[in-house]
């Protein structure tokens, strides 16, 4: 029941509010009442003015604007009751008639101007800065609305914060432009209450005059008893007011801050003892101003100097008590990094599991080529291979792992090794100050130099040393720098070994990013139906013969329409590159034409009659002469146009493709193998050789 009543007791005490205007309070009780009420609308007051030196930041009393128009409508009641009484009987009540004689000293004059004074004060400075500023507020807040709502929708793309974050965050934002905008309208109800009360404390002046000296009373009796009896009335209402006002500005000039009103005041004051000291300083200069107070300028300028003084030696003992503690932490980190035998440090056997690491894409350098992969030193080796990542992404449609480098001191100064997954691939041989020159047959004068070969093609070239720069420029050779001769070596082994490097929690990092614009396909298919591990095998399987995987979403569809061939992952694949069509025939094109060579039907006869099929597939089951005929006709006809085209395509039927691509791929490297059903329809064929027997 109490609890029912506490809900209710705001409803009903705005009602009496209201009631209020009407009901002569001041004949209730013999005026206790009316005495009760004025000193709740001080105390209130007062404890708006603290509540809002607390709080840390506006929203925290998000109803102070409700309450403005509370207390303005609860102080107007009151001044209608006091008035009525003070035009009625020429008193108020106990508590404005004790207003009235403390202020005005048995002076009428003096105090009523005391009451303008404070009046002013109020109207003009308080209550008309906190219209302003709430003005201003309220303004920028719903300027700066959209870029607040685009700042969440930014840190929720990037995963900074979760959904449930910002939705918060954008309430916040909503219920800041609110209040800011309820309180640009609510600093109006402040302002009218101190203007209101001007013109009551007028009417109970002239007012009640008129009404003395109506009634036959002396003159100066009723000046006295009515000045009185509005001074004290105004005071009443202007103490709340003026309270009110000042509690109004505290909050529509709070700031962001990291602790209350008191918190901040104590913390930035005592920021800067230098201030404090200079201060104090400057007060104790004064004292030779003839006629200034010397003792109280003394008092002050010692305190403050005293104050300064404390306040730095107690920021140098924070300071150094903060180095000793940086210092011990630096001594305990390095306890811990002290190097040890080998029999302590793999005593621990997660030291010992340390050892099973292994490394996706490593690269171990010479001493003489440190300085072209450490930044500091002026090396762009890693922002090259930052670039790469990026360049090979947009290709090829995989994000290559982070690349491990570290020095090797067993190695030849001038030498790198590229590693995959632990195992050394490739290394070359670099010499820094000098610039690998390639001669693509337009030399015309030869320029000495030291032989060697280009390591990411095995294609004869020689270094030149940096002076001889501009005679091999100008002589026709192809120079390459360090840095680039070990990126392209570098670019060259990935992509030769990518297949190897993708792993499945790429994949599954792929198929996430996908799930952002296509759920549906991948909550249907991965992985319910399709593993992650299956994926990777058709992903690397393509990426083995050089076909960019960007276009995920072709390739989960066309596995979602070929669900049937699953068990024969090499058909599947099939499927996938037919599906890949424009992205293969761009990736091997040039100017929309291919040129190929083309396979006998009878030899694409003798494959298609060699296939057998099992249950984990199917394979090609031919005899040794039949292969040894076949790899030596397609031998001779490669080598015939290797040298005119570079990179060998060679075009069969679709169901023949993948056979021949195996059959070749144990003898001849690097070559393209293509079905008519990964050509663009678009696309111009030469064809400028046959394999036949």
């Amino acid at each position: 029941m109490v609890k029912k009543m506490m809900s209710n007791v705001f409803a009903v005490f705005v009602v009496f509010m209201i009631l209020a205007l009407i009901i002569p309070l001041n004949g209730i009780m013999g005026g206790a009442l009316l005495d009760f009420l004025l000193l709740v609308n001080i105390g209130l007051s007062l404890v708006i003015l603290l509540m809002t030196m607390y709080i840390k930041e506006a929203l925290e009393f998000s109803i102070f604007p409700t309450i403005l128009l509370i207390t303005t409508v609860f102080r107007l009641a009151l001044n209608v009751s006091t008035t009525r009484g003070i035009l009625s009987t020429g008193q108020a009540g106990s508590v404005i008639a004790t207003f009235g004689q403390f202020v005005m000293g048995g002076d009428p004059v003096v105090g009523f101007i005391i009451f303008i004074i404070i009046f002013l004060a109020n109207f003009l400075v308080i209550t008309k800065g906190s219209e302003r500023v709430s003005e201003v507020a309220a303004r920028f807040t719903l300027d700066a609305m959209p870029g607040k709502q685009m700042s969440i929708d930014a840190d929720l793309n990037t995963g900074a914060i979760t959904d449930e974050e910002a939705k918060i965050r954008r309430a916040n934002v909503q219920r800041e432009a609110d209040f800011f905008g309820a309180m640009d309208g609510a600093t109006k109800f402040v302002k009218g209450d101190a203007i209101m009360s001007i013109i009551t404390s007028l009417i109970n002046l002239i007012g009640g005059a008129i009404i003395g000296i109506i009634g036959g009373a002396d003159v100066s009796t009723v000046m006295s008893t009515y000045s009185l009896a509005t001074v004290g009335d105004g005071l009443c209402s202007q103490i709340p007011s003026l309270l009110i006002s000042v509690a109004t500005g505290m909050v529509v000039t709070r700031t962001a801050s990291e602790g209350s009103f008191n918190e901040d005041v104590k913390r930035q004051f005592t920021n800067n003892p230098t201030v404090m000291i200079i201060t104090g300083a400057v007060m104790l200069v004064l004292m030779l101003v003839p006629g200034f107070p010397k003792p109280i300028l003394a008092l002050l300028g010692g305190a403050l100097l005293y104050a300064g003084i404390y306040l730095r030696r107690s920021q140098s003992r924070e300071a150094q008590v903060a180095e000793a503690a940086e210092a011990q932490k630096q001594i305990e980190e390095a306890k811990e990094q002290r190097p040890t035998t080998d029999t302590d440090y793999y005593r621990d056997i997660d030291n010992v599991f340390k050892l099973l690491n292994v490394e996706q894409v490593e690269m171990e350098f010479g001493y003489s080529l440190l300085h072209l992969v450490d930044e500091r030193s002026g090396g762009n080796f890693i922002e090259r291979v930052v670039l790469f990542r990026k360049q090979f992404a947009l290709d090829m449609g995989m994000v290559i792992p982070s690349v491990r480098m570290r020095d090797n001191p067993d190695i030849n100064p001038n030498q790198y090794i590229i590693k995959i997954k632990g195992e050394e691939v490739a290394r070359g041989e670099i010499l820094v100050d000098h610039y690998l020159a390639l001669d693509n047959g337009d030399v015309s004068m030869p320029v000495d130099g030291i032989d060697t070969i280009e390591p990411a093609f095995g294609i004869p070239a020689r270094w030149i040393s940096e002076d001889k720069k501009v005679a091999a420029d100008v002589a026709g050779y192809t120079l390459i720098d360090p840095v680039s001769v070990m990126i392209t070596h570098l670019s060259e082994v990935i992509k030769q070994h990518c297949s190897e490097i993708l792993t499945r929690q790429d994949v599954k990092t792929m198929v996430e990013n996908i799930k952002k614009t296509n759920a549906t396909i991948v909550e249907d298919l991965v992985p319910n139906v399709i593993s992650y591990g299956y994926l990777q095998k058709v992903l690397s399987m393509l990426l083995r013969e050089g076909v960019p995987i960007r276009d995920m979403e072709t390739i989960l569809e066309t596995l979602s329409d070929h669900l049937t061939t699953m068990k024969d992952i090499d058909i599947t694949v099939e499927y996938v590159r037919q599906a890949l069509r424009r992205t293969i025939t761009r990736r091997f094109a040039e100017a929309n034409s291919l040129r190929v060579i083309t396979i006998d039907p009878r030899i694409e006869d003798m494959i298609v009659a060699s296939v057998k099929k099992s249950d984990q597939g199917s394979y090609l089951s031919m005899d040794p002469d039949t292969i040894q005929r076949i790899v030596a006709k397609t031998t001779d006809e490669v080598n015939k146009i290797k040298d005119v085209i570079p990179n060998v395509i060679i075009l069969t039927s679709p169901i023949v493709r993948v056979y021949f691509k195996k059959l070749i791929d144990q003898f001849l490297q690097n070559i393209t193998v293509l079905s008519y059903s990964e050509i663009d329809s678009t696309t111009q064929i030469q064809s400028v050789g046959s394999i036949s027997l």
